[in-house]
């Protein structure tokens, strides 16, 4: 869960960088118990697009990446996220020959058109002030496929609300600036792909969109 610049926004538009909340490496039981079901959901989808290349949008501290770089062997794995001192500290303890780790902002990529296999964007999307140009960035710069998660509303503020969480903003976890059904995200990704894959691993959206 991560911030990532957009032309014209500033920090205080956008989630800090990094976790707000360790969800990777927590021991609550419950969220254990959630996060092994988006895993498997993650895995799965991984495996059917089996990815040459990667760019992973909105790194945070590069836990993911770093993962999808050790499996990929050779393969170049690419993560970008806003400049932050505390999340270069990050990056400098996951270095690996096929990863790199720089500062990008998600509307306006350096990379070419097609430079990777799979451009992805997991917990972020619901960061961005413009997620619209950001996924359209990732389209352009991913080869094949696009790989994306989001908090699957409204269910997502009514399980904060449950726990007691967020009351004042009605379960809205800071940070969210877009909030999405299962079937609204499905539309935006629709204009630049076929969904391939659509998988629900509670409480979020997961798909795998074939450009």
């Amino acid at each position: 869960m991560s911030g990532v610049a957009t032309p014209g926004s500033t920090r205080a538009e956008t989630v800090p960088t990094g976790n707000t909340f360790d969800k990777y490496g927590s021991t609550n039981p419950v969220v254990r118990r959630l996060m092994a079901g988006f895993h498997r959901a993650l895995d799965d989808l991984w495996e059917q697009a089996r990815p040459r290349s990667v760019l992973d949008v909105g790194c945070g501290e590069g836990v993911l990446t770093n993962l999808w770089a050790e499996r990929l062997g050779e393969g170049r794995v690419v993560g970008i996220d806003l400049d932050d001192e505390k999340l270069r500290a990050e990056w400098a303890t996951r270095e690996r020959p096929n990863l790199e780790l720089r500062c990008e902002e998600a509307t306006s990529l350096s990379f070419a058109e097609g430079e990777f296999d799979l451009a992805a964007a997991i917990e972020v999307l619901e960061h961005v002030p413009d997620a619209e140009a950001t996924v359209a960035e990732m389209a352009r710069v991913a080869e094949r496929y696009l790989l994306v998660s989001v908090p699957r509303e409204p269910m997502w503020r009514g399980l904060n609300m449950a726990r007691g969480a967020y009351w004042r903003s009605l379960g809205n976890t800071p940070g969210h600036v877009n909030h999405w059904s299962k079937r609204s995200f499905e539309s935006m990704l629709s204009r630049h792909g076929t969904v391939e894959e659509a998988r629900s691993p509670f409480p979020w959206t997961m798909l795998l969109v074939r450009l």
